[in-house]
């Protein structure tokens, strides 16, 4: 991914108070919030320590699964981002391969069927073309499916992005709007101030702002202790199997509902023991526009682990055999892992912090980075230039965990 770099050398320190805002975390998230940030007029610093796109955002899978989202904000978020997804190909003058093929949710037995009912009912509530479709029409739009299945949600409105073209997109846009970056640069220290922050870096260089923007991903705990605030997020490593490109063997992308009821009811898993509960195992299976078909996911605790293994990689080839036997010919050419932000009671936060003016946090997506990116972005901006919000992000701020900040600031 190419980038306008401008790497801290001596004299960068007289840039000191020249940026309106500095964004940690070169992902998607981190992107996402510098590009709305200087299209509202403000001077931003970007900031990453590896290289743009090297955590979750460039070992993700593509999907924009609104099925997924809890009624309420989360549901609302998603739908407004997916909306400014459809236009941000021309936006960013970058085809971020966006499209709508719609997306099913397989039902394999009653118990399933009673719980995504009213799962789907109370999402339409908020706003979400959602249905149930009978094991005829599934044949008709899932040919290749097994035998079994009695049942599936549908949707029309899921969607995929190409993630890497999404922050490459953002990415020249920005650059050529002002954008300065660093890469491959770590932090030392964030000093809070009264009114500007002063971030030191390792090999002795120093910026001053008045606002940062966290969006550090599985990595924001570790930004939050330097200005002693105490982030709830932990790192769930998804793992992925990518096949060779072929034909589409369905009309839609799809997933199980075997995972959506364990998380809705979790009195209803019956792998609670098992390996399957260990790894977070998830059926998702959705085709890229090259042909590949991306087949996941794992959901694990395993720190900041970041390599795949055989025995979740052979779990979740099983399971795409075993829902659409057909796929017992193609060839997986390859798998990666990546290291999913999750909060505490999984929604992500946005915000403010408490006590620490200037300080935001963008992160805690887990694995809805990608879906909220856009939104996430526009929010942060919208926050900091005192726009008005329709939304209540209290329910998304870091004070619904409690007290957080522990340091004064000088």
């Amino acid at each position: 991914m190419s980038s306008k770099n401008i790497r801290p050398q001596k004299g960068v320190a007289a840039m000191h108070r020249v940026f309106d805002a500095v964004v940690i975390g070169g992902g998607i998230i981190g992107l996402s919030s510098a590009y709305y940030l200087l299209k509202s007029g403000k001077r931003v610093l970007l900031i990453e320590k590896e290289q743009f796109g090297a955590g979750a955002s460039g070992a993700c899978d593509d999907m924009i699964l609104l099925q997924s989202k809890k009624p309420g904000i989360s549901l609302e978020l998603a739908l407004e981002s997916i909306e400014m997804y459809r236009t941000l190909s021309e936006e960013l003058e970058t085809d971020v391969e966006f499209e709508s093929r719609g997306g099913m949710i397989l039902i394999e037995n009653a118990e399933q069927l009673a719980v995504m009912e009213e799962f789907a009912e109370q999402q339409r509530k908020y706003g979400l073309d959602v249905g149930i479709i009978d094991k005829d029409e599934v044949m008709k739009r899932q040919p290749h499916v097994r035998k079994g299945i009695i049942a599936s949600t549908y949707s029309n409105k899921d969607s995929q992005v190409n993630p890497l073209k999404v922050m490459r997109g953002y990415l020249r846009k920005s650059s050529g709007m002002g954008l300065v970056s660093i890469k491959g640069v770590a932090l030392k220290e964030i000093s809070p101030h009264r009114d500007f922050w002063r971030i030191d870096f390792e090999n002795g260089e120093t910026v001053e702002t008045e606002r940062i923007v966290n969006a550090a991903g599985a990595w924001a705990p570790q930004i939050g202790k330097m200005v002693g605030v105490d982030i709830p997020i932990i790192p769930k490593k998804g793992q992925i199997a990518v096949t060779e490109q072929i034909p589409p063997i369905g009309e839609t992308n799809v997933w199980s509902a075997e995972y959506i009821v364990s998380k809705l009811k979790p009195e209803m898993n019956m792998k609670k023991n098992d390996i399957y509960s260990r790894l977070g195992v998830g059926f998702a299976f959705s085709q890229t526009t090259d042909g590949n078909y991306l087949i996941g996911s794992t959901r694990e605790n395993a720190g900041f682990d970041r390599e795949t293994n055989l025995t979740a990689l052979n779990i979740l080839v099983k399971q795409a055999v075993v829902f659409f036997p057909v796929m017992k010919n193609v060839n997986i050419i390859r798998s990666f892992a990546g290291l999913r932000p999750a909060s505490e009671d999984g929604k992500p936060i946005i915000g403010e912090v408490e006590n620490r003016k200037g300080f935001y946090i963008a992160s805690g997506h887990e694995g809805d980075g990608i879906a909220l990116a856009p939104i996430t972005g526009k929010l942060i901006s919208d926050m900091i230039g005192g726009t008005h919000i329709p939304y209540n992000m209290e329910e998304l701020n870091i004070r619904r965990f409690g007290q957080r900040s522990e340091v004064s600031i000088v």
